[in-house]
């Protein structure tokens, strides 16, 4: 709702007061910058985005004649979009609050540069209105990966989730991810609302890690860059030995780097996924260490 948007960029509302920011649905992520319906062009106008406004059409406004004024800004108005945000703290006009009133259309005012509160309007519209899917996961951020565990078995994932902690790392979340598409190529993750930083050690019961290690122990959410999957060792499947090419797995509809970690008793699996992500970010910066020894570099 168009109430979140408010709170989060700190907004000063100055029209539309009586109206019930709660009940005012946001649906997408694109802006608009009204210059064209300022002046006088109403064809093919998206009335579902938020309106900013700046110096330029400020300006523009200003050298109009009053009547011309009032007539553009109520037929403006008039195409009925969620909200307008007036940027760089600029004066609202008065015929500017009479047609949004008149029309139900909210008005607010933020002080940042309109370049600058475009941006951060986008990047907040982006992230809240992502696709999300719930996934029975873990979440770890090591040495700035995100490494999504899956563990169908049972096999430790909350114990190494817990190492990990013990280590330095940060704890994103412990038995389910909710995870959003950010673009085509960028998934983000981040505990299930009303969760917490809660880890469920069989025997030991739910340990609070926020609690227990403090506030550099957690991260509210991160970027899912590697998948470890976590199996019984099958002594009859051959596992990967050399790592010349890379697995990917696919969340919600990403594709992302895949390792699969046979589980038997003794093996210290924080040390192997700390080797993990380092191992991926040398294959993001285009080193790889199986070609590097093969070919003699």
């Amino acid at each position: 709702p168009l109430s979140v948007i408010v709170q989060r960029l700190n907004l000063m509302q100055v029209a539309g007061g009586h109206l019930d920011l709660t009940k005012i649905p946001i649906t997408t992520s694109d802006v608009n910058r009204p210059g064209l319906q300022l002046s006088g062009y109403l064809e093919a106008f998206s009335e579902d985005r938020l309106q900013i406004i700046g110096w330029i059409e400020s300006a523009f406004l200003s050298g109009l004649s009053p009547d011309v004024r009032a007539s553009r800004l109520d037929d403006y108005f008039a195409l009925g979009f969620p909200a307008l945000v007036v940027a760089r703290g600029l004066h609202v006009m008065p015929d500017m609050v009479s047609a949004a009133d008149r029309h139900d259309v909210p008005v607010f005012v933020s002080g940042l540069e309109t370049s600058r509160f475009a941006s951060s309007l986008t990047w907040l519209l982006i992230h809240a209105l992502a696709p999300r899917q719930e996934i029975a996961a873990g979440l770890v951020d090591v040495h700035g990966e995100g490494v999504l565990i899956l563990d169908a078995e049972g096999l430790g994932s909350s114990e190494t989730a817990l190492e990990l902690v013990r280590r330095g790392h940060r704890l994103i979340a412990a038995e389910v991810v909710e995870v959003r598409r950010i673009g085509d190529d960028h998934l983000r993750g981040e505990a299930r609302h009303g969760a917490g930083h809660v880890i469920d050690i069989p025997g030991v019961g739910k340990v609070d890690v926020e609690e227990l290690f403090g506030i550099g122990a957690i991260r509210t959410d991160g970027r899912i860059t590697v998948v470890v999957v976590l199996e019984s060792r099958d002594p009859d499947k051959e596992y990967e030995r050399v790592g010349m090419s890379e697995r990917v797995e696919d969340v919600f509809g990403v594709p992302v780097a895949r390792v699969v970690i046979p589980v038997q008793p003794g093996r210290n699996l924080a040390i192997v996924f700390e080797a993990v992500a380092l191992n991926h970010r040398q294959r993001t910066l285009g080193y790889v260490a199986a070609v590097e020894l093969t070919t003699g570099q």
